[in-house]
Formats: C-alpha cells, sequence, structure tokens
C-alpha cells in the first residue's frame, strides 16, 4: 500500500439495519471513492487468485474462520490498487477492537491514518423493523424495504431495471435481535476507541434517507479537504 494511493480512509460504523451500504454507494458516488466490503473482498481476492486470497480459500473450504491476518492481508492488497486513489469507505471492518488495533497498525506502515470513523446511530427496535423489512435488486444490489423504500415501480429496479429481487434469509426480527447483540457486544466499543483518536464523526441514522446522505457528505468533504 502506496501512501500516494489513499487520501482518505473512512469506516462506516452501525448495526445491521443502519444503512450502511446504501449511504457507502451514494458516497461512492458523490466522491469517487470504493467501498470495501469484506464479505466482497474475500470473494474477490479468492476469484483473483491473489496469494491472500488462495489462503483464505483453503480456509473457507476446510470450513473454517477467516482470520483477521487473512482479512488484512486482503485490505492490503486491495488498497494498493490504481482505483482506491480518492479514498476508500471500509464497511464491516473493523469490528472488534483487535482488527482496529491491527488496522491502525496496518496503515501505520504506509505512512496512513483513519481519516474517519463515522458513527450511524440508531434505535434498537426501529432496527429490527428495519432489518426485518428489506430486500435488494438482484441485478445491481441496489436495496429497498417494505415500508420505507418501495421501487418506484412495482416490480422494477429505479437504479438497473431489473425485476428480480431477493432478501436475506437472516433477516428476520429474530436473527435481527441476536445480530444487534453481538454489534453492541463487539462492535460498539470501537466508538470509544476512535473518538479517543479523535476521528469519531456521528450521525443520526434515524433520519430520512436523502438527510443522513446529507450529513456523510458534509463530513467527508470537510475531513477530506
Amino acid at each position: 500500500m502506496d501512501t500516494d494511493t489513499t487520501t482518505a480512509v473512512l469506516i462506516l460504523l452501525g448495526p445491521p439495519g443502519a444503512g450502511k451500504g446504501t449511504q457507502a454507494r451514494r458516497l461512492e458516488e458523490r466522491f469517487g471513492l470504493i467501498q470495501l466490503s469484506t464479505g466482497d473482498l474475500l470473494r474477490a481476492a479468492v476469484a483473483a487468485g491473489t496469494p491472500a486470497g488462495l489462503a483464505a480459500q483453503t480456509v473457507m473450504e476446510a470450513g473454517g474462520l477467516v482470520s483477521d491476518e487473512i482479512v488484512l492481508a486482503i485490505l492490503r492488497e486491495r488498497m494498493a490498487a490504481p482505483d482506491v486513489k480518492a479514498g476508500v469507505i471500509l464497511d464491516g471492518f473493523p469490528r472488534t477492537a483487535a482488527q482496529a488495533a491491527a488496522l491502525d497498525t496496518l496503515l501505520a506502515e504506509a505512512g496512513q491514518k483513519v481519516t474517519a470513523a463515522i458513527s450511524l446511530g440508531v434505535d434498537d427496535a426501529a432496527m429490527i423493523a428495519r432489518v426485518a423489512g428489506r430486500f435488494t435488486c438482484a441485478r445491481c444490489g441496489e436495496g429497498y424495504h417494505d415500508t420505507f423504500k418501495q421501487p418506484a415501480q412495482a416490480g422494477c429496479c429505479d437504479k438497473c431495471g431489473g425485476t428480480e429481487f431477493k432478501r436475506r434469509a437472516d433477516d428476520t426480527a429474530e436473527t435481527a435481535q441476536a445480530r444487534l447483540a453481538a454489534y453492541h457486544a463487539q462492535t460498539a466499543p470501537l466508538i470509544a476507541h476512535y473518538r479517543a483518536l479523535g476521528v469519531l464523526q456521528t450521525v443520526d441514522a434515524m433520519q430520512g434517507i436523502d438527510t443522513v446522505a446529507q450529513e456523510l457528505g458534509s463530513i467527508v468533504s470537510r475531513v477530506s479537504a
């Protein structure tokens, strides 16, 4: 990872249903940033056959969990690519204090640091309702919701015109409660970590999608200046 390749390293913190994916896509379009989610990184590295991707493939084929070391190696490989020059948005990583410390070290080795960690504040009960009603376009991944965001034309994706949609099998009220508990236990303490580093920003994610996007855009404009 070259110190000239990445001008901004942004982290989105928030529980399932907080809108991290939706907002990350908007930031990508507005600022030319690249969203890096752990799952996508792993799949891409495996498909590309990179050294870290091959290591991850071996672990996954054996039914194991990919270690933090492998995830960090894949992240390092990806952040060395030329298309991340404008900056990156980390979605889903780090999730724990150990991962946050490891990320700080990885960035420091390249003379970089986290530009901003943005915490999307939510209400737990509302999050459960959000998660249980969401679905996505099977073609482009655009997100929708039974109550809050239906396609403008029923059965047709606003973004790409696709007509097939899908729901995650674990998007139920029961699994949402379990994932929220895991978030509060593991990831919420990261808020204190980034506050101590002086890079924490907060946004009320219970506001409308456009309002949240506007506030996030203002933060990114400010910290990236």
